[in-house]
């Protein structure tokens, strides 16, 4: 899934230099917009919004995750909300029932990053605890067995957890020391673990100790080095691998020779990327303009978005087919497929290339679903 999920730490200033110093900001404001049949725009209804409508008055959100149908975030005080669609427990308050507005899950107050897959999900506490609780059909939630929870159960005993991803039935992630682990759904070596079997509990990936950070798709997975190298695995029909080719690989392969590479969020079947000069780049799928080139065509290799080199946070909508961007002056974009309103411009048309949504230049994160999109501005 996309890096559907931002922490944003420290959150910054617009027209911050995203490789310079950076400088802390007290205003949290959520918005979100888009499909809200299930509740996932947690503004209280159903109702679906084609413009950003700000999600209660609170000022304190920080980390957000979004997927087909629910949201998680967690506040600055360490708390933990979530909303929208239950049926398999993923909110993680004890039900199964949809909510359409935030709600606490328990009280503690220690949680720090979360990443939301296909009715799951998956935050790493403060200690470096590992938790999971919703749908586990496939051993996503990394229990050892494949039994849904609708609380959260740790996973496992260590408190070395640092970056998570959660993508289509299955988990990327990378502990402190720098090693890559996966768990859940393998159809086609989405675990990088050189095989197509499922695992239910955390398993290793090679010895490297140099992954930075991870975004899983749908059915692949995309991860930077510490060295700033591109690698990809997992399902290719679509070209989302971005190695030139539409071959299914079970191991990590590299993209290109560059050692530029800072952001990235893999979607259902495309990728959008930003490197260190500020330039942004997309590949794979790109029905509905998903990629930004002003076109529909299917690229299996990285294509640049124009010129512009003021680029900063990226982030796609997963099976929706949409993409987003903020630049370092903190005006926010979209692009791609819009049939719910999901880009925020006021209309259901998609389009091929980047258009800006409204004229607000304080946009700090934004994460988009299948078809809702939630943001910090």
């Amino acid at each position: 899934m996309s890096i559907r999920q931002q922490n944003l730490g420290s959150i910054v200033k617009p027209g911050f230099n995203p490789l310079g110093a950076q400088t802390s900001v007290t205003t949290y404001n959520l918005f979100s917009w888009g499909q809200g049949v299930y509740g996932q725009t947690g503004l209280g209804n159903t109702t679906d919004y084609s413009s950003p409508k700000q999600v209660g008055s609170l000022t304190n959100w920080s980390s957000l995750s979004t997927d087909q149908g629910h949201s998680i975030s967690v506040k600055t005080d360490g708390t933990l909300w979530s909303w929208g669609y239950n049926a398999y427990g993923g909110l993680g308050d004890g039900t199964i029932v949809n909510k359409s507005s935030p709600i606490q899950v328990g009280a503690l107050t220690s949680w720090s990053t979360p990443s939301v897959g296909n009715y799951f999900s998956i935050v790493v506490k403060t200690d470096g605890t590992l938790w999971s609780w919703g749908y586990n059909g496939t051993g996503q939630l990394g229990l050892g067995n494949s039994t849904n929870y609708s609380s959260p159960k740790q996973v496992g005993a260590l408190t070395a957890w640092l970056k998570i991803s959660a993508g289509y039935g299955f988990v990327s992630a990378i502990k402190t020391n720098g090693t890559f682990w996966s768990w859940g759904r393998n159809t086609v070596g989405q675990l990088a673990l050189g095989n197509t079997t499922y695992y239910s509990s955390p398993k290793q990936v090679g010895a490297l100790t140099n992954w930075l950070t991870v975004s899983s798709g749908y059915n692949f997975t995309i991860a930077i080095k510490t060295d700033g190298t591109l690698w990809s695995w997992g399902s290719n029909a679509q070209g989302q691998l971005g190695i030139g080719s539409t071959v299914n690989k079970s191991s990590p392969n590299q993209i290109g020779a560059l050692t530029a590479w800072l952001n990235i969020s893999a979607s259902g079947y495309h990728v959008i990327s930003t490197k260190t000069d500020g330039t942004l780049w997309s590949w794979g799928r790109n029905s509905n303009g998903r990629l930004g080139l002003g076109n529909t065509t299917y690229y299996s290799s990285p294509k640049q978005v124009g010129a512009l080199t003021t680029w900063s946070k990226v982030s796609t909508g997963w099976l929706g087919g949409s993409s987003f961007a903020i630049k370092t002056d903190g005006t926010l974009w979209s692009w791609g497929n819009n049939s719910e309103g999901q880009l925020g411009l006021g209309n259901i048309t998609s389009y091929s290339s980047p258009k800006q949504i409204g004229s607000s230049t304080t946009w700090f994160s934004v994460v988009g679903g299948q078809t809702c999109t939630i943001a910090i501005g």
